[in-house]
């Protein structure tokens, strides 16, 4: 999704921009798992390999940075909260073959909020310090393909990336594709399990409220028989909406945006069966 872009805070009511509260969410197991790598010459990764680089143990000194990274989170991303993690680790596989350094990181604790930034956060710092400690011999390498790739617990549930392909494959890209979500697990009243949109789907059009606009609303995803809307647009869509759940006058409140299947929408752009229309805050966050 568009909001997917835009990942540093949530909005209030208002449209400002603040720190969700998490007091009243109860403590629970949470988990993430989340992957990179730096892709570099093959003498450089022989280098690395036999410890023969200028600065000493790199991958050491990438597992503290990346360890450090994931406890000071709240420092480096607005607004995430400061969280006392149980256990952060940092491991690295040298694929000679590919010409990198897969890096991944897991962080978990009991609390109340997510630790998906955190993981990635160890990720992203520990390919950083693999550049830093090697840059003296190759300056061209390349960081890439940062990903979550699991996330357990919480009131959305479970969360697995779905396969694809390996981007420690030789030529394989490092701009990664998002996958579609995959969520599964319990969800709060009046919110449903985000999950792989069907091609088979009834008829209808398929509304998705997210990140701080879900909360407020209380809604995260409906859907709208196309013959229910007085216009087939945006605009149609919202009057549809209210008068199936009043909830839906949140719409007006704050500045809110719309894209339709992933392409931002105005109040003028048409609608038919199976489309996929989310309303999402102008910058959201975990």
């Amino acid at each position: 999704m568009p909001v997917s872009n835009q990942p540093l805070t949530h909005l209030n009511a208002r449209g400002e921009a603040h720190m969700v509260d998490v007091a009243d969410k109860p403590e629970s197991r949470r988990e993430a798992s989340a992957s990179g790598l730096i892709r570099m010459r093959p003498e450089t990764l022989a280098l690395l390999a036999e410890g023969g680089l200028p600065k000493g143990d790199v991958l050491a000194t990438a597992r503290i940075a990346g360890i450090q990274a994931a406890k000071r989170t709240h420092e480096l991303i607005p607004l995430c909260h400061a969280l006392a993690l149980s256990k952060v680790s940092v491991e690295f596989d040298l694929d000679a073959t590919a010409s990198c350094v897969h890096v991944t990181a897991r962080c978990s604790l009991n609390g109340r909020t997510g630790v998906e930034m955190e993981a990635l956060t160890a990720v992203s710092v520990a390919c950083l310090t693999l550049y830093d400690m090697c840059k003296a011999v190759d300056k061209g390498m390349e960081i890439g393909a940062i990903q979550l790739d699991t996330k357990r617990g919480g009131r959305s549930g479970d969360y697995q990336r779905a396969a694809g392909p390996d981007p420690r494959a030789p030529g394989a890209s490092l701009i990664d594709t998002p996958a579609d979500p995959i969520v599964t697990g319990e969800v709060a009243s009046g919110e449903s399990g985000l999950g792989q949109r069907s091609l088979t789907a009834a008829p209808g059009i398929r509304v998705k409220c997210l990140a701080e606009l879900r909360e407020r609303l209380g809604i995260g995803e409906i859907s709208v028989p196309v013959e229910r809307l007085p216009s087939s647009d945006v605009a149609g869509l919202k009057t549809a909406l209210k008068v199936l759940d009043p909830r839906f006058e949140g719409l007006d409140q704050g500045r809110v945006l719309c894209a339709v299947n992933q392409v931002m929408a105005g109040e003028t752009t048409p609608l038919s069966d199976n489309d996929e229309v989310a309303f999402f805050p102008p910058v959201t966050g975990g």
